[in-house]
């Protein structure tokens, strides 16, 4: 893996290859460089940026030991005015970068969530769905002065109304046991031996998210070969898990220690093989047969009788695709529905045809058609 560490400028020219930045981590300012990168150039952006903790003090365990939290100088805005002026400034950045149907994820606390989604709206982002990541470990609240923090938000937004973002709903389905995924996530923090230690074994970066939820969000909406893009890479768990995965994924880090931190752990990721990243894909993801083409291929010809399952009823195709069966005249889902006088009617699975000593669903006839179209993915 690369690790490009040239300074960046507002002069900076733009990269002008993919080779130049793709799988490689971009040291500097995050607007800066969004800006050197090409228009419309990548599918998926997760961001999880500063969250402006306005931490008020130490905080202490019972046993009197520090807690560890977010205290680093790259959280810390001099007023609310500030944070979203430089919040505005990046995402304004990502929707020049991100592709018509792109997928865009943030994530924060209630300290800043709520500012970046009316930001994002303000800028024309379209909100898909909030998730609920729901800690199944969280940290204890130890001042007893409100509610433990057990959750982030996640916002998961598109370019506009219009676009149609990557959605693998029957894959995520079959993720979740044959069960429709839930916007809550039940998922641990990042501890043991995922979590990054330095030499004096203190957390290499106090906010390191875990693999298990970078692993869902791309599963969900990305397809192997896209590219990730990650403004806020710290650790680099976003690049882990789409090398992981088999995406591409740029990651921009302005500081050296959790640059050098990420370069060795993506370099120890072996990506899955490409058979093992095939994903499940239910019937509407799959290319429009019209049932002419039936007739055009020579499967069905003219004459030829339909039937029922049951053998109820019989229809005769006609050379433009259309049934007659009796009075009735049409398509072989409107004829369908005629002769049950019902409203609709699924006429791949309603209407068979005799092929050898077997009376099979003209269905049939449609997949062998579809095994002969060239793959999308």
């Amino acid at each position: 893996m690369r690790v490009l560490r040239k300074g960046v400028s507002t002069e900076a020219p733009q990269f002008s290859k993919e080779s130049e930045w793709l799988d490689s981590i971009i040291k500097g300012d995050c607007v800066e460089t969004l800006n050197r990168l090409p228009d419309n150039s990548v599918d998926v952006v997760f961001a999880d940026p500063p969250y402006n903790l306005q931490l008020g003090g130490n905080l202490h365990r019972p046993d009197h030991s520090k807690v560890d939290a977010c205290d680093d100088h790259w959280d810390q805005f001099d007023s609310f005015q500030a944070y979203d002026e430089f919040t505005r400034a990046w995402l304004s950045a990502v929707r020049r970068v991100l592709k018509p149907n792109g997928s865009f994820w943030v994530i924060g606390s209630y300290h800043n969530i709520f500012r970046v989604g009316a930001l994002m709206q303000d800028l024309g982002f379209w909100i898909n769905n909030d998730v609920i990541w729901l800690k199944s470990n969280p940290m204890p609240n130890f001042r007893g002065k409100r509610f433990t923090n057990a959750h982030e938000t996640m916002i998961w937004a598109s370019l506009s109304q219009k676009a149609k973002p990557t959605f693998n709903y029957d894959a995520m389905k079959t993720f979740n046991d044959d069960l429709q995924m839930r916007s809550d996530w039940v998922l641990p923090l990042c501890t043991g031996s995922e979590r990054l230690k330095d030499d004096k074994g203190d957390k290499v970066h106090p906010t390191q998210k875990p693999e298990s939820l970078l692993y869902r969000v791309l599963m969900a909406t990305s397809n192997p070969g896209d590219v990730v893009l990650d403004p806020f890479f710290g650790t680099g768990t976003t690049g882990a898990v789409a090398k992981k995965l088999g995406r591409h994924f740029v990651g921009i880090e302005r500081e050296d220690a959790y640059i050098e931190a990420a370069t060795k752990r993506i370099d120890a990721v072996t990506p899955a093989n490409d058979d093992e990243l095939q994903m499940i894909k239910g019937k509407r993801a799959q290319p429009r047969v019209p049932f002419g083409n039936l007739l055009e291929t020579g499967l069905l010809k003219p004459g030829t009788v339909l039937t029922d399952a049951r053998g109820r009823f019989k229809a005769k195709v006609r050379a433009d695709g259309s049934l007659i069966c009796g009075e009735h005249a049409g398509s072989i889902h409107k004829v369908g529905a005629l002769v049950q006088g019902q409203q609709a009617c699924n006429g791949w699975t309603f209407w068979h045809v005799q092929r050898g000593s077997d009376l099979e669903p003209v269905d049939a006839l449609r997949s062998i058609i579809r095994s002969n179209m060239p793959s999308t993915q």
